[in-house]
């Protein structure tokens, strides 16, 4: 079940877990080891640490409960410094230590070093929120695992939730094509448009996220013989607040559709009074989220660090210790095979941020619940949610 009682202080998270060097392995007998390989210094630390922090709230819940199998959860800690040759270090660093679960960075290029790491070691690795398919079995092995949510399955779920909750039915696809996560975006979107009746692609183009201007872009989309209902924008920061301003000002009017790497108020005022734009997110970071156990944690998330949650991004990593957790309490035992075995069996196991499920040939999500953020005028907010009807299949997936 859901915990529904989430903590008012955070205490003692400091006494209860405590980030420690490799002289933990003296300290490590009778107790559970996660170590964090992951960017404390470099850009990916941006990315890493909210998730980070809330995956240390979830520890100090469990150790405040009386611990994982009757045992107190201790941490490790080594920095990738987003490199990916310090990467492989850090995983050798939390291994010597003692881990017996290795949290890997946010984004599978840098995360995968060190996840590979633990998969020569046997242990299991989890991905803090790495949205592409090789992060997991694909990309690594069978004993790790990402706690966030596929790009596909964004663009799947913004396609069919344009489609049939705003009416759209002339789609433009427009492209980044710097990253694969924005690629993923695409490849769900181009999966579920041609199962949508009366659906039809009005045109599609590329760019690169540091591209200065898109104006020749642009002048396509404004060739067309109408305005798309909605533009499939396949994008990132920073090169999206360039992308959806320049839009705009070309009085481009289409709704915008985009994944959840657009998340957060922190960029709006890059375009003022922005409406008609709209992204999936796991959970609300604007304090509108229908669930109030996410609310509370949003709050007590505040508290430990000092800042409410800037996107949707930090919530996997509360995500990837609950059911990580769920899963050695089910086997009884911290070994690998036995863990990944309950974590297979993991079928719409819910989580305070959706359900999850994981399969021997799928360690991610390819069909989950998105809440859907809209801005209005400037002001981001909740105004529905949706799941797809079926997953995103492997086909669409290893594209």
């Amino acid at each position: 079940m859901i915990r529904t009682r989430l903590m008012t202080g955070l205490s003692a998270l400091a006494l209860a877990v405590t980030p420690m060097t490799g002289a933990l392995a003296e300290d490590a007998d009778g107790n559970i080891v996660v170590g964090f390989a992951t960017a404390e210094t470099g850009f990916m630390q941006a990315y890493d640490k909210p998730a980070q922090d809330a995956a240390m709230i979830r520890i100090e819940e469990i150790n405040a409960a009386g611990g994982l199998l009757g045992k107190q959860i201790k941490v490790v800690n080594a920095d990738t410094k987003t490199d990916r040759a310090e990467g492989a270090k850090a995983g050798l660093s939390v291994l010597d230590a003692g881990a017996d679960l290795v949290v890997v960075s946010c984004d599978y290029d840098f995360g995968a070093p060190a996840a590979l790491t633990a998969e020569s070691s046997g242990k299991v690795s989890f991905f803090l929120c790495a949205e592409s398919i090789k992060a997991g079995v694909q990309g690594v092995g069978p004993h790790s695992f990402s706690a966030s949510v596929l790009a596909a399955v964004q663009g799947a779920t913004m396609a069919q939730w344009a489609h049939e909750k705003k009416g759209a039915r002339d789609f433009y696809r427009l492209l980044d094509t710097s990253y694969v996560y924005n690629k993923g975006i695409c490849d769900g979107f181009d999966w579920m448009l041609p199962t949508l009746a009366d659906a039809n692609l009005a045109g599609e183009d590329v760019f690169k996220n540091d591209d200065a201007s898109i104006a020749a872009q642009i002048s396509r989309i404004k060739a067309l013989p109408k305005e798309p209902d909605a533009i499939m924008l396949c994008t990132m920061m920073p090169g999206a607040v360039s992308a959806i301003k320049q839009i705009r000002a070309a009085g481009i009017n289409s709704m915008i559709l985009n994944g959840s790497a657009v998340d957060g108020s922190y960029w709006l005022s890059a375009v003022p009074d922005l409406s008609d734009f709209y992204v999936p997110v796991q959970g609300s970071v604007y304090g509108d989220d229908p669930n109030p156990d996410v609310n509370a944690f949003n709050a007590l998330y505040k508290e430990k660090t000092g800042s409410d949650p800037a996107t949707q991004y930090t919530y996997p990593g509360y995500v990837m210790i609950d059911v990580w957790a769920k899963a050695v309490e089910r086997a009884g035992s911290i070994d690998a095979g036995a863990v990944v075995a309950e974590l297979e069996k993991m079928d719409g196991e819910p989580t305070l941020f959706g359900p999850r499920t994981f399969t021997p040939e799928l360690h991610h999500q390819n069909k989950a619940r998105y809440l859907i953020a809209e801005v209005k005028d400037g002001k981001p907010g909740i105004v529905d949610e949706w799941t797809i009807s079926e997953p995103v299949p492997m086909e669409a997936l290893m594209k």
